[in-house]
């Protein structure tokens, strides 16, 4: 796995207008409430997740601005370095990790996030377990499906989801919510939306994170109660060196 890197927790914002930021904000928020009434469903049990990976503390603060307090990212490090001083000011934000967590970086992992998305092995489950046990925080867990069965991603495998499910209940105690997924860019994303849908129906979880920038109204037709929007706020995202 390649190591984490340090970005700036102000510079590598994406370029354009300070208001653009909030014009997006309003137009996906828009775009989920048409989404869910289309599926008979109320705007309130679609709760969206602004992706801020790679983009500096100048840019998330026009979405604080507008009143937006959950977000989204992928790297340990990155967050360390942009959320403690934010966090301080707007103290009901609520951080979810939604990239891959080794297990070195538990301990932090577990002291910074509301919600770890990606727990996808019995040694990270195991790991998270004795961290909670031990510091007393017990952010919400999801558990990663990797549903196009890719080799290069990780996740667990559709067949092997309800004895892990069972694992992570059972053996460790950990306070699994939901399930999570990202389709493979090739195939129709309906396929595996209804697929993660059934598989936390009949496991009895209630949280399904699915659904980006291209395809969360279709995430949201098949259960999305999270979905997970980058792009379409901040823009593209910034490069940084070593990433």
């Amino acid at each position: 796995m390649v190591a984490e890197t340090p970005v700036s927790t102000e510079g590598g914002d994406s370029p354009g207008p300070d208001a653009s930021v909030a014009a997006n904000l309003a137009a996906v928020r828009s775009r989920i409430a048409a989404a869910a009434r289309a599926a008979g469903r109320s705007s309130g049990e679609v709760e969206l997740v602004a992706v801020t990976k790679t983009h500096g503390a100048a840019r998330i603060r026009l979405a604080l601005g507008a009143g937006h307090r959950v977000f989204g990212e992928n790297r340990v490090q990155e967050a360390e370095a942009k959320w403690p001083a934010m966090r301080a000011e707007y103290p009901d934000i609520r951080l979810h990790l939604i990239g891959p967590l080794q297990r070195n970086k538990v301990k932090r992992a577990v002291a910074l996030f509301d919600v770890i998305e990606t727990v996808d092995r019995s040694s990270l489950a195991r790991t998270l377990a004795e961290e909670m046990a031990r510091g007393g925080n017990r952010p919400e867990c999801l558990i990663e499906v990797n549903t196009g069965e890719e080799a290069q991603k990780s996740g667990v495998l559709p067949a092997d989801l309800d004895a892990f499910v069972r694992e992570c209940r059972e053996t460790y105690d950990l306070p699994v919510a939901g399930l999570m997924c990202i389709p493979p860019l090739d195939e129709e994303p309906s396929l595996h939306f209804g697929l993660l849908a059934e598989m936390a129906r009949r496991n009895g979880l209630i949280r399904i994170s699915m659904g980006m920038s291209a395809d969360f109204e279709t995430a949201i037709a098949f259960g999305a109660t999270w979905v997970r929007v980058g792009t379409a706020i901040f823009g593209p995202r910034p490069s940084f060196r070593g990433e």
